[in-house]
């Protein structure tokens, strides 16, 4: 359940953030900063729901609630830490593997429309003189 909650909120975020780009131009920290205000009620809703469902567990109420608390306790911790987690880390690497990307990306080859055109011509004469084998 922690490990599909903290996915879920971060690929809400990171999607609301790709759009951005895309749609308006945005830079990556603008998008993501703007997709954790747009995201983080719904985020918040989710976890805090989750929460106020383990909490009887975790105050150990009930029959037989006290072979149940040490399971309540650790999913309301781990709900906390996750949600910390959430909305801290998954902006900041959102940022580090937009830079990655960027720089990759300015670093690979782009022929201009000149090389690839004497590129294909070439590869054309070549299989002009010695036609492939069907």
């Amino acid at each position: 359940m922690l490990v599909g909650l903290v996915k879920k909120n971060g690929i809400m975020m990171v999607d609301v953030a790709i759009e951005e780009r895309r749609r308006d131009g945005k830079s990556a920290e603008d998008a993501i900063y703007s997709a954790c205000l747009v995201r983080f009620r719904p985020i918040m809703m989710t976890t805090l729901a989750a929460l106020v469902g383990t909490l009887p567990i975790a105050l150990g109420w009930g029959t037989g609630a006290e072979a149940r608390r040490p399971l309540g306790l650790a999913v309301v911790g781990g709900l906390l830490v996750s949600q910390t987690l959430t909305l801290y880390v998954t902006p900041v690497y959102y940022i580090y593997m937009e830079r990655l990307s960027e720089r990759l990306r300015s670093r690979a080859f782009v022929p201009d429309r000149s090389q690839v055109h004497n590129h294909v011509h070439r590869l054309f004469h070549v299989l002009h003189r010695h036609p492939l084998e069907p």
